[in-house]
């Protein structure tokens, strides 16, 4: 017998270790922002990662898969504080604010995510599927309510919901397009002191465009 045989997936002897979990999904998330999702073939996934040519299958059983893993990873914590805020007790207006900073903030935290989803949104795909069933769905249909009273009072234009969420999400643009910002007049030290501040001005720019200014 010339030696025990190892188990599916285990490394040999002098094989790098595998990445961490987390470390897994952000190298995913690095490779699908910059490539997207067709171009970020499994070899060149598994390149990146740093893994064998069969971990991403073996893991998450396909690409696709591992797809899902890495945006979940962000979208998951996300979705939960937007559902606290769309559920909190307090003026439709503060409602509509509150979920409008907190997606200009999220686009700081995450800005390879909005790369992404601005790829995915541009056309038709089971990814766009998955987006809008687990995510985009979920926290427009409860804010609804909300808008369609607050156009009724008077309080914010009248628009189709398709205008007023591009309207809301297409500034996110400014926060991560940054070799336009800088042609723009941003300075080049970009810190996430910085950013954070950038989202909270485009944040109530916006707001108030479409609410009017909050009382001081």
């Amino acid at each position: 017998m010339t030696g025990a045989v190892r188990g599916r997936g285990r490394p040999g002897a002098g094989t790098p270790p595998v990445p961490t979990e987390a470390e897994i999904l952000r190298r995913g998330m690095e490779a699908f922002a910059e490539l997207g999702y067709d171009r970020a073939s499994a070899r060149e996934l598994a390149r990146r990662l740093g893994v064998s040519h069969n971990f991403i299958n073996d893991r998450y059983g396909s690409k696709a898969g591992f797809w899902r893993a890495v945006v979940d990873s962000l979208l998951e914590r996300d979705q939960r504080e937007r559902r606290r805020l769309v559920e909190a007790d307090v003026d439709d207006a503060e409602r509509v604010r509150a979920v409008i900073r907190h997606f200009y903030q999220s686009a700081v935290e995450a800005p390879l995510l909005g790369r992404l989803l601005a790829d995915e949104f541009s056309r038709e795909s089971e990814r766009l599927d998955y987006l809008y069933e687990k995510y985009l769905a979920p926290t427009l249909e409860p804010l609804v309510p909300a808008v369609d009273r607050l156009m009724a009072a008077g309080r914010m234009p009248t628009v189709p919901m398709d205008v007023l969420f591009f309207a809301v999400i297409s500034p996110v643009a400014a926060l991560v397009q940054l070799p336009l910002a800088h042609r723009l007049g941003r300075p080049q030290r970009v810190t996430r002191e910085s950013q954070t501040r950038t989202a909270r001005e485009l944040a109530d720019l916006i707001a108030d465009g479409l609410l009017g200014r909050p009382p001081r």
